[in-house]
């Protein structure tokens, strides 16, 4: 039983770790929202493109693990969530599908739809892609309108789904607790903040240097307003908490807050990963120099974001509220794998360093040499 309890928070805290790099890897998407805001021609949008084509694949594979993570650990919740509300993420699967068409055929010649058709999608996917995966992971702490049922397992010849939505919004009520457009706006302008920083450290240029450090600017401070609104509304919110023993469920007043206090590292964490992020992007707007802002940001959204994901399931918390049914919400505990396949799928995680070594070296390969105006003038066909 104890070995059992373990596979499911070391399970959690892997999906924890894929959700922060994920949340870091949306500069991608933050860039591409600022195209025309940071490149004013045709060429320096060029520039910005190229750059971000060099990571794009990155977050968008990054999302997919993500997803079948979920899956294979928490099978209940994938089920449950991406089955039932269908339509926020049949919405960001589409935002991610015209992002890969269009890295694919924006430079294609002859290509129907016209280059700016190909930008736009860029820009769509940069915004909604961004601000609807934060939505999505806000009711996390918020909840949603759902049903879980085991019983219709046994239901021979009639309805076996185990999770039932309520509403017919199908996940787009989310949509009305202002908690999660907190999140969802906090996660959309720290990808433009991420997005300017990896601009100063990846493209040499004076105007779109200029430009991203004003961009910094313009997006740090609703940033910060809107992640404060998000972690005092949560803090001071009531959360789902479970008793361990029973499986029984009740409301608790201030559950967040006082499972930063049961879990003083993860508060600590929390400080230190907010500061970072803070830090790295003081770094780039006080010093005129300075381009290696993204060194501190990106590793202290990792820590932050996974913070967050442990408030949302450590420490006897329904990381999955129901709305409609107290008892039908999902923990670590109800809605995991067994413990036969957590076990096989920990052994395969331990492969996770040498993977992370490998992407790390690529990155470092790949942004050895900036992008310049004569790179892009000079190179037509490998340019996306």
């Amino acid at each position: 039983m104890e070995t059992y309890l373990f596979l499911q928070h070391y399970w959690w805290f892997l999906i924890s770790l894929l959700g922060g790099v994920l949340v870091f890897l949306l500069f991608v998407q933050g860039g591409q929202g600022m195209l025309y805001t940071v490149g004013k021609s045709g060429v320096e949008r060029d520039m910005i493109v190229n750059a971000l084509g060099r990571k794009w694949e990155t977050t968008f594979t990054t999302l997919v693990t993500f997803g079948g993570a979920f899956f294979a650990s928490f099978p209940l919740f994938y089920s449950t969530s991406f089955g039932g509300a269908f339509y926020v993420w049949m919405l960001i699967l589409l935002v991610f599908v015209i992002q890969a068409v269009a890295y694919e055929f924006r430079r294609k010649a002859d290509n129907f739809l016209g280059e700016k058709t190909y930008e736009w999608f860029l820009m769509i996917n940069g915004v909604l892609g961004a601000l609807l995966l934060g939505v999505a992971v806000g009711t996390l702490f918020t909840g949603a309108n759902f049903t879980v049922n085991r019983l219709n397992l046994a239901n021979v010849g009639g309805d076996t789904a185990i999770s039932q939505w309520t509403t017919p919004w199908r996940g787009l009520d989310a949509l009305a607790d202002y908690r999660n457009w907190a999140l969802g706006l906090a996660v959309l302008f720290l990808s433009r903040m991420l997005g300017a920083q990896y601009f100063l450290n990846t493209i040499d240029d004076k105007s779109i240097r200029t430009r991203s450090r004003w961009q910094l600017w313009f997006n740090g401070i609703p940033f910060v307003l809107c992640f404060l609104l998000f972690l005092v509304s949560i803090m001071f919110s009531k959360g789902w908490a479970v008793d361990p023993s029973t499986g029984v469920i009740s409301i608790e007043p201030y559950k967040y807050w006082h499972n930063l206090l049961a879990m003083p590292a993860v508060f600590v964490a929390l400080v230190v990963g907010v500061a970072a992020v803070l830090t790295g992007i003081l770094c780039d707007l006080c010093r005129e120099e300075s381009t290696k802002g993204i060194w501190l940001s990106g590793p202290g959204t990792v820590v932050t974001v996974v913070c967050l994901f442990l408030l949302a399931g450590y420490n006897n918390t329904a990381y999955y509220p129901s709305l409609a049914d107290m008892q039908s919400s999902l923990t670590i505990y109800n809605s995991s794998s067994s413990e036969f396949t957590l076990t096989a799928m920990s052994i395969v995680s331990l492969l996770i360093p040498f993977v992370v070594a490998y992407i790390w070296y690529a990155w470092r390969a790949m942004n050895r040499k900036k992008i310049t105006r004569e790179e892009i003038l000079s190179e037509d066909e490998h340019l996306y």
